[in-house]
């Protein structure tokens, strides 16, 4: 039990464009959310789409790196741990999000053949 821990793998497409943020200290943060989906057959036999939207954060060169490389769109897999944010609303209201504090990150990149074939 003991090698239990928190640790999720993803792999989707990028949302909008990464948002980042600049500290005064010179750190960045970014944060960018990440598309995944599932296929399956519904009650009718009928192939229906899942979409799933992720929150992901990422701090110092791995920020540098998305703001510099990652476009909407792009599909990438990504490793990190599952965190939960509470915060306020202007209106007064307690939030909870849940976000993947990205660890691990990989491009995946078409290879031309496969560009040319899926167009």
């Amino acid at each position: 039990m003991n090698n239990l821990r928190n640790n999720v793998q993803l792999v989707g497409n990028i949302g909008k464009a990464p948002e980042i943020i600049s500290f005064e200290n010179g750190k960045k943060l970014t944060k960018f959310s990440l598309a995944t989906k599932e296929f399956f057959k519904d009650a009718n036999g009928e192939r229906q789409t899942e979409t799933q939207w992720h929150n992901l954060v990422a701090w110092g060169r791995q920020a540098e790196i998305i703001e510099q490389y990652l476009k909407p769109g792009q599909k990438i897999t990504v490793e990190g741990k599952l965190m939960n944010r509470t915060y306020e609303t202007k209106s007064g209201e307690k939030r909870t999000r849940t976000e993947i504090h990205i660890q691990k990150l990989l491009m995946l990149m078409k290879s031309k053949m496969n560009a040319e074939t899926n167009n």
